[in-house]
């Protein structure tokens, strides 16, 4: 048979509703589970939340130590014992710390379910945070800190949270070498007692879920309580710094790192589906204007993206690339070009239908799977929405309009507003 290699595949469009089946359950003390019942195989994964992110923090890198220390001992078992039973059991442990969030995702094989259960809540509510071995994980992750801060990416993008954010707010706060030393067990404790308690916590269960997963959560988690609630007294205040630009001399840099953005709406703001669009148009894939630009066109870039993120309190849009250090300016002025044309241009139709089907495959992938569907459905939990987030998603994708595109380039891509760090 002949292949006429010069005609494209047909493009067929994405035209299909998002229904998932979740279910929400209380445990007696009130815990909710998610119940996302999918997938063929006995697997089943459980995603334990809390709100013990970097934004709860009073003192730099204590969230991320409480979290990497969950695993290193309990009040029934050692470091060593605790992970000879994982083994055993072919059980599968990530611990987590987001800006907001933080928490733990197992993945096992669902006939495991009631040990698994057992051991989480040893994990989660009764570790002992052993002086020796947070001495040790100090001691690694000082080192792992002066390596990352001999790359000028790493620098760039610290100083754009502070820039942006704020010395002093949660999401902005920098980490530097003294930090390491002053981290202690009694601290982790008082920390660990705070934010992590049962009245703080949700689960997210997805996979071929066993049908006694309610009953054995009931059973280990259901009866537990805090003998003390903790009441926050938030006062984070964004205050972005008055300097917008700042360059970071890093001496025998070959490349220089650029962060270009500023803080934005999140997740909550009706505009956000279309800033999603226009972040993807912009730089958000392969085909982006400003990889074709920068990087296809100059050749001044191994590569170029932008990227837009929600938060709890608020969002972020940066533009993220490394170049050589005699192309900087060029390289800024060739970014804010491509956000002027499209502040003032409209979009074609063949673009928009580029960027409208890869973004309906990118939703496809985001709902590959039981586990993908988790994932998803964390992403919009955490802000107090649901699934209809993803159906004005799709909406907008279908619909937005070039005038909708210039309206929202111009509202949020003022040029004077964009915080421009620079590393190298």
């Amino acid at each position: 048979m002949d292949l006429l290699r010069h005609i494209p595949p047909r493009i067929f469009p994405f035209d299909t509703e998002i229904s998932v089946p979740a279910e929400s359950v209380s445990l007696k003390n009130g815990i909710p589970l998610f119940l996302i019942n999918a997938g063929t195989e006995d697997i089943m994964r459980m995603e334990f939340i809390f709100r013990a992110g970097l934004v709860k923090e009073y003192l730099p890198l204590l969230a991320t130590s409480t979290n990497m220390m969950l695993t290193e001992g309990s009040e029934n078992y050692s470091s060593e014992e605790l992970k000879s039973v994982l083994d055993f059991y072919g059980i599968f442990l990530s611990l987590s710390v987001e800006k907001d969030t933080a928490g733990l995702t197992v993945y096992f094989l669902n006939k495991h379910i009631e040990k698994v259960l057992e051991l989480i809540r040893e994990v989660l509510f009764r570790p002992v945070f052993p002086e020796k071995e947070l001495n040790l994980l100090m001691k690694k992750r000082l080192a792992r800190f002066k390596v990352a801060r001999e790359k000028v990416q790493h620098l760039a993008m610290d100083q754009f949270f502070e820039s942006v954010f704020g010395p002093h707010h949660p999401y902005g706060r920098q980490v530097f070498e003294k930090d390491f030393n002053g981290m202690c067990p009694s601290l982790l404790a008082d920390f660990h007692a705070k934010f992590y308690t049962p009245e703080k916590m949700a689960v997210i269960i997805s996979g071929r879920i066993h049908e006694q997963t309610v009953a054995y959560s009931e059973k280990y988690f259901g009866n537990m309580r805090s003998k003390e609630i903790y009441i926050e007294d938030p006062k984070n205040v964004i205050k972005g710094a008055d300097q917008r630009k700042k360059h970071i001399e890093k001496a025998g840099a070959v490349q220089t790192a650029f962060r270009i953005g500023s803080a934005t709406i999140n997740k909550r703001h009706s505009d956000y589906p279309g800033l999603k669009f226009l972040n993807v148009l912009l730089g958000g894939y392969f085909g982006s204007r400003l990889m074709k630009n920068i990087r296809e066109e100059k050749g001044l870039t191994y590569g170029i993206h932008s990227f837009v993120s929600s938060l709890d309190l608020a969002g972020y849009k940066v533009i993220s690339t490394e170049a050589g250090k005699k192309n900087r300016e060029l390289v800024a002025d060739e970014i804010y070009k491509e956000i002027g044309l499209l502040q003032k241009n409209p979009v074609g139709n063949d673009e928009l239908e580029v960027v409208r089907n890869y973004m309906s495959g990118e939703m496809i992938r985001m709902f590959d799977g039981p586990f993908a569907t988790a994932e998803s459905f964390k992403a919009v939990w955490e802000f107090g929405l649901d699934f209809n987030y993803f159906i004005r998603l799709m909406n907008t994708i279908r619909t937005i309009t070039p005038d909708e595109i210039i309206r929202l380039a111009i509202t949020y891509y003022n040029i004077d507003d964009l915080y421009e760090i620079t590393s190298g």
